[in-house]
């Protein structure tokens, strides 16, 4: 048996090791308990649309245009959330800012903007690699992003990445593009030596750098592949599918309006959400997603926000 004296010495150290380990718990129920939120913002299929649509009568006039787009990416960002802007390609071609200036006020205006990242989109080789390469040297403030195309030996080889990893608070997100097959869309000598891979196996392998190796909490991939087909092409549904280690697909390419994000089970059956938002800037799309230990990643919030010029 113990005598009093020992046991009053046990008892003052056990005392004194739980108080000591309160200090630890507390951290450890707060880091379970801390959120951290995260506001996606993007467009996509924008194609040269720095004006609102004209008042003609049509469907979408008074629509779109960069000066509303803008103070409304502004009013969002001053909601205090940490914001990331991204963009699904086809940035030129359709107005004739495009046929005059060759991109350069697209490119400014998304630099204005504060675009994060872009992908390429097939009619971003509209005027030549050459011209696009000198677009993005001269005027963009933000990477454009392609893991599926080797642009070695052409005017954009030093001009594109593909990917980038950005800090946003506590969280570290990887951003991936991906872009659509270039025989029979795309000119050959748009094209130059540009080579396109399969895009599946391509952000596949891009995905997992990212989520495994760098310990991104959430890896988009930004796509202009299209939305979905009838026939055996890959698109967004596609990828989704067969995907391993994405979390959002932000698509391009079919000009699709989502009412909401869809969700699909990849080869792993996790959760991958896909959203597009139509073309010609008339929408920008809101994904606000929480983090936490506890629940891990949620998509709490989606809106595809009408912009509406006054």
């Amino acid at each position: 048996m113990l005598n009093r004296r020992k046991f009053l010495q046990q008892s003052v150290l056990t005392a004194g090791s739980v108080s000591l380990s309160l200090p630890v718990i507390a951290r450890e129920l707060e880091d379970l308990s801390e959120v951290n939120r995260l506001t996606i913002l993007h467009t996509n299929d924008t194609h040269s649309r720095i004006d609102p649509f004209p008042m003609d009568g049509t469907r979408n006039q008074g629509l779109g245009g960069v000066a509303a787009r803008s103070q409304l990416i502004n009013q969002i960002r001053k909601e205090g959330d940490q914001v990331l802007l991204l963009d699904a390609g086809d940035i030129f071609q359709g107005t004739p800012y495009f046929n005059l200036y060759k991109g350069e006020p697209e490119i400014k205006a998304m630099s204005e903007m504060q675009y994060d990242a872009t992908t390429i989109g097939n009619h971003d080789f509209d005027a030549g690699l050459e011209n696009l390469a000198n677009q993005l040297t001269r005027h963009a403030t933000f990477p454009m992003l392609v893991c599926n195309y080797n642009f070695s030996q052409t005017p954009m080889e030093y001009q594109y990445e593909p990917y980038k990893i950005f800090k946003k608070g506590k969280l570290k997100v990887g951003v991936l593009g991906v872009g659509i097959e270039m025989k029979g869309l795309i000119a050959d000598n748009l094209i130059e030596k540009a080579v396109y891979s399969d895009p599946v196996r391509a952000a596949n392998e891009t995905a997992y750098f990212l989520k495994k190796q760098k310990d991104c909490d959430l890896v988009i991939c930004l796509s202009h592949l299209g939305f979905q087909y009838k026939e055996d092409k890959i698109s967004d549904e596609r990828l989704a599918q067969e995907s391993e280690n994405i979390d959002l697909i932000i698509g391009g390419h079919t000009h699709t309006f989502f009412d909401a994000p869809l969700r699909y089970n990849n080869k792993q059956q996790k959760e991958v959400i896909v959203n597009q938002v139509g073309f010609g800037g008339i929408v920008l799309g809101r994904l606000d997603f929480e983090f936490s230990k506890f629940s891990k990643r949620q998509l709490v919030n989606s809106t595809s926000i009408k912009i509406i010029s006054k």
